[in-house]
Parts: C-alpha cells; structure tokens; sequence
C-alpha cells in the first residue's frame, strides 16, 4: 500500500465524490502523512481501488493541483508539491516566567462584575447529556444547512473571488435592500441607505454603546435584561439606571422619575423581553416614544424575536412609531446563529459615526453576507418560518405540559406570545442559584436570574428555554426540574406551604 493510505468515499452524504477525494487528500498532505515529493498512484488505479468513476480521481487532482497541493507531469505522474505542515518551533519558556505584572496592565473593564458573572456562569455547565433550558439557540435539526448550502454554493459559483473580498462598510448593499424588505414586513419603514450591517446584534449593541457612552454616563435598562447588553454598556463604562415593570412594560412613573438623569438612551427589548417573556402593550410604547420626545431620551430597540410570533398578531416595533428609535435586529434567533449578522437602523446623525466605528471594529467580510442576500432573494426565509414557528410552537406546548405535571404546587407563570423562553418566578426567600445548583446536579441547565439582573429589585426567578431540545427532552427536563425545586423548597421549608396552585397566567 503506498502512502495514500485507505479513503472510503460515501455515496450518501450529499458531498460530490470528488469533493471528499479532495478533502481526504488535502487532510493527507496537510497533517504531513503525505510528505513533500510524495507520488500519488495514477487515475486509473486509484479509481479501481476506490470503486470510483475515473473522472471523479481526475477531478479531484485538477482541483488539487489548482489550490497547489499537487503538481502533474507528463510522463513522470503527480506528486505532492510541498507539505502543508507548520516547521517545528523552538522551545519557549514557560508564560509568567518573564515578570510582567499583567494584573496590573489590565483595563479595569475587563474585570467588570457582568463579564465576571457571565464567566463563572459558563464555568459550571454541565456534561454533554444534560438537558439546556438555557441557551437560545435552535436545536440543529432546524437549522436550514441545505437551504443555505445552495445559497453559499451559488454566491461562490456566480461571484468567484469577488465574494471572498471585504465587505464595504455599512454592508453589502444586496443584503442591506433585503433587510429593509424584510423590515417593512414587520411594519417598519426602512430604506437600504438606513441600513448597517453588524457581526450580529452583539455587535450593533457594542457600536451603540461606544458611540453613545462616554465614562460615567447613565443608561436606562429593566432591572432584569439581557446579559449581552450589560456587557456591552459596561465595557463602554456606562452608569446603568434601572427602571421596574408593570403588567404593560416599563413602569411610566418611574420613567418620569429619571427624566432629567441625563441618561444618553434606554435599552428595550418590545417583543419578548430577556429574561421575563414580557411583551410591551401598544398603548405603552406610544407612551414610551411620547415621552422619549419629550426628554429627549433616544430609545434602542432590540427586536431579537422578530418573525418569531406564537400567538397571534404582534404589536408593531417601537421604530414604527417614530423614525428616533435606534433599532437593532439579528438573523441569529429566527434563522442561524453562525451567521453573525445583525443591523442597525439608526437616525441620518448616527450612520456615518456608526459606519466609522463598525470599520475600526470589523472590517467585515462579503461571503457570508451575500449568501444571506441569497437566502432572502429565494424566498427561503418564509419557507423556514413556516416550518419552524409552529415547532416552536409546539415545544412550547410540550414544555409547558410537562412543567404543570411536575413543578411543586407554589410555581406560576405566563405563556410568552412570542419568542423562545419562559421565566419561572420564585417564591420568596428561594435563591435562584440554589435552584440553578440544584437542576445542575439533576442534569437540566436554566438561566438564574442572577445573571440577568441589573439592579437590585430584579424579580427572582430562572429562564427556560424551548428552542434547543426537541419535545420529549424538554418533558424530561421539566420533570428533573421539578425534582430539583421540589429539593430547594424543601430545604427552604416551604414544601408544605400552600402559595397557590400551578397555573398558566
């Protein structure tokens, strides 16, 4: 047997067989297993012993000696042309050994409590077989990869190298028509040119936040609300406010309250507030732009479960309203969280600031944007709704249906109309890290509401969520944490205390 060693090619993965030809041979060359000077066995016989059409051998060295891996001569055969392999390196002392103080040349933002909070929090998943209730990201059975395979393929088929460029800096104008067609899908009018295209709307909050924050700033946020955004309004140095809510969204009295702070902006989340599933009535975002026009207090809203509606028909966004709200939007929750693509629609006086910070951050690249255009120009995004939401839907259902069966009697919570998450309030005196620890040790991940509080009034409680695990694991993960609450009560001597039955609001 030559140095080529056994490759096995699968008819049934959907990859061209030439292309795991290439791949094999390529991994080959690259780990070294096949060394410079290396000669590969002719067309012909590596195609009787592969089983294989002798165009799919020829295809693949073509495609190989194109990349450069191989080099073809007449009469002499194919030969590897250099290994890949990286030089050996020179031994280097230990890291520490040299003295440098690095705690004290650390910025005292990268230390933030948020930060901190978000690392120990990932420090204490569980194993690969525990159920997550916690994270907000589709189970990949749902993830389009055909659909946006053809899209890659057809971007790289028709555009060759131009894909592989940078992006220009607002985005490449393609998606940006898209995602303005998309917006006024959802009630908001939004031309191209209003257009941003971020790496996510992690990133469209990080611009925001730097372009509106200096040092000491205040910023309104709900005192329990997305860890992300604390992130990044602490990284910027912001001085956050906190603002309660009612039954209808943030508190008005207390909004009038913080009139005159001075803060440079509050951050909404209208459709489905992270982590409490609260929906902002229409009558109370007409009160909020009212008064946002009043104190000159711009509004950031953060639509992250746009599309993603359960119960019927949603409000329209607060930028519907009024062309100041500064919205922020994603493909990662209703689509695929790789992507990383996100935008912002800001007012005429934001965009060339915006533009400037977005370049200094990421230049940005084009592929993946065009293949997102694509995927849109297709009609592909409806399609995947179709299927999607009433799945959603569904686990919903499944998760609910299992929590009313085994949640201790003192548990209640409502229904979220739209998103991807339920929060369940505590009861007095129980700490939600206890409760995390506990389903932790049962095999379930929740969210505690320590790590989404702002302030200090923030409602106890833990967050569910219904998008990664299909129904019979979220049955399963209701049951074991309804074992892990049932052992936290019961420390707290509160499992015989009658706080109301377990119901749906």
């Amino acid at each position: 047997m030559d140095q080529i060693g056994t490759i096995q090619l699968d008819p049934g993965t959907g990859v061209p067989l030439y292309q795991q030809l290439f791949d094999a041979i390529a991994q080959r060359i690259g780990s070294g297993a096949l060394a410079h000077g290396a000669r590969l066995p002719p067309t012909r016989t590596l195609a009787e012993r592969l089983g294989a059409h002798r165009n799919t051998v020829v295809r693949a060295y073509r495609a190989l000696e194109e990349a450069g891996f191989i080099a073809g001569t007449v009469g002499r055969g194919t030969y590897v042309q250099r290994s890949r392999t990286a030089p050996a390196l020179a031994a280097v002392p230990a890291a520490g050994t040299a003295g440098i103080a690095w705690g004290s040349l650390m910025s005292r933002q990268s230390g933030a409590e948020p930060l901190q909070r978000a690392e120990r929090f990932a420090q204490q998943l569980a194993g690969p077989r525990a159920i997550h209730l916690s994270r907000m990201q589709p189970s990949e059975d749902l993830l389009p990869d055909q659909l946006f395979r053809r899209c890659l393929d057809h971007v790289l088929t028709t555009l060759g190298p131009k894909a592989l460029n940078y992006a220009p800096r607002a985005g490449v104008p393609r998606l940006r028509e898209q995602i303005a067609l998309d917006l006024a899908h959802q009630g908001v009018s939004a031309a191209p040119d209003d257009v941003i295209v971020t790496s996510g709307s992690q990133q469209a909050l990080d611009l925001l936040a730097r372009l509106l924050v200096n040092p000491g700033d205040a910023l309104i946020v709900n005192t329990a609300t997305y860890t992300g955004a604390l992130s990044a309004f602490t990284l910027a140095g912001a001085r956050l406010i906190t603002v309660p809510n009612d039954d209808e969204g943030p508190d008005l009295s207390a909004l009038e309250r913080l009139a005159q702070s001075g803060a440079k902006g509050v951050y909404l989340m209208p459709g489905c507030q992270n982590p409490t599933g609260l929906a902002i009535s229409t009558p109370r975002r007409r009160a909020l732009i009212d008064w946002s026009r009043r104190c000159g207090v711009p509004l950031i809203e953060d639509d992250y479960v746009s599309d993603l509606h359960l119960d019927g028909e949603p409000p329209p966004p607060l930028r519907a309203f009024d062309g100041d709200v500064i919205y922020v939007g994603t493909y990662s929750k209703k689509l695929i969280p790789a992507l990383r693509v996100g935008y912002v629609v800001a007012p005429p006086a934001l965009r060339p600031r915006l533009e400037s910070l977005k370049q200094a951050s990421d230049l940005g690249g084009a592929l993946i944007q065009h293949a997102l255009a694509e995927f849109l120009e297709r009609g592909y995004l409806r399609a995947h709704l179709e299927r999607v939401v009433p799945e959603y839907r569904a686990r919903r259902a499944a998760l609910e249906r299992a929590l009313l069966e085994h949640l201790p009697p003192s548990i209640r919570w409502q229904r979220p109309g739209s998103g991807l998450l339920l929060w369940i309030p505590l009861p007095a005196g129980i700490d939600p890290l206890a409760v995390f620890e506990a389903a932790r040790e049962e095999g379930v991940l929740v969210m505690p509401s320590t790590m989404t509080q702002a302030g200090d009034s923030a409602e106890a409680g833990v967050r569910l969520t219904f998008c990664g695990e299909p129904p019979e694991r979220l049955e399963e993960g209701a049951r074991r944490l309804g074992r892990a609450l049932a052992r936290v009560l019961e420390r707290a001597g509160l499992d015989r205390v009658e706080l109301g039955a377990v119901s749906v609001i």
